[in-house]
């Protein structure tokens, strides 16, 4: 891919800052995460669908107790439409096991549903979104939530972090805490009310609580991996700890 010429590089800037976001493509009667899912793959919420390979949506049970929250797909996910199944994703796996997580019950997915990236000759490396894509692909987070009942939401990284707890959060600060959920959250009543039937009902979602840790992808690129990696297990220990009750 060569680079952008001069004129089209400022065309993208002034689209990106207009991102029209992603509540125009979410169906008013997107009952249940598959159809978020299916409706997602034709999101042009911002730039990024372009040269993304396809919309990485949410992977996981509905009824999961955690749910796991990201920054974007990497490489690998955009290749196979699935979240954390790259580097960060298998070390993240070896976390929740060795935090004594249950798998089975953990629902994973990115605040930002493309990957964003540059290209240097056949390889395409990672950048982190922008506050523009952060804002436009949030209302697909808002929808998932609304189709989720987790008793723990773990969020992973400083992009996280800003989707769910607003720019003013720091990972480095807190993490490892628990927060009450949704009043943690930067915009509380986006997470508070949720559909219990087709027909619109709504009810009070029940009281979670939140905890921030860093991105496994922190792990991978420290300069002293082990220390970061008992880190990481340390802050899922308090997660897995919670859900036990202790």
């Amino acid at each position: 891919m060569f680079p952008p010429a001069p004129g089209r590089t400022v065309a993208m800037a002034e689209q990106t800052e207009t991102a029209p976001g992603a509540q125009k493509f979410i169906p008013p009667r997107a009952d249940t995460l598959d159809d978020l899912r299916a409706a997602a793959a034709g999101c042009r919420g911002c730039e990024l669908y372009r040269d993304a390979s396809q919309t990485v949506f949410g992977r996981g049970d509905a009824g999961a107790r955690v749910v796991f929250v990201g920054e974007q797909p990497g490489d690998m996910e955009d290749q196979k439409g699935l979240p954390f199944v790259g580097p960060a994703g298998r070390l993240l796996r070896r976390a929740v096991d060795d935090a004594r997580l249950d798998p089975g019950h953990i629902y994973l997915t990115n605040a930002v549903k493309h990957f964003r990236f540059e290209q240097r000759g056949k390889r395409r490396i990672h950048q982190t979104p922008d506050r523009v894509h952060i804002t436009a692909c949030r209302p697909w987070l808002v929808a998932e939530f609304a189709r989720l009942r987790p008793e723990i939401v773990v969020v992973l990284g400083a992009t996280a972090a800003k989707a769910l707890l607003g720019p003013t959060f720091r990972v480095t600060r807190q993490r490892g805490e628990l927060l009450p959920w949704p009043d943690s959250a930067q915009h509380p009543e986006d997470f508070r009310r949720v559909p219990v039937d087709a027909e619109g009902a709504v009810a009070d979602a029940p009281p979670a609580r939140l905890l921030a840790t860093i991105h496994p992808s922190a792990v991978l690129r420290a300069d002293d991996q082990d220390k970061a990696y008992e880190g990481l297990v340390a802050d899922l220990t308090v997660a897995a700890r919670a859900l036990a009750g202790r």
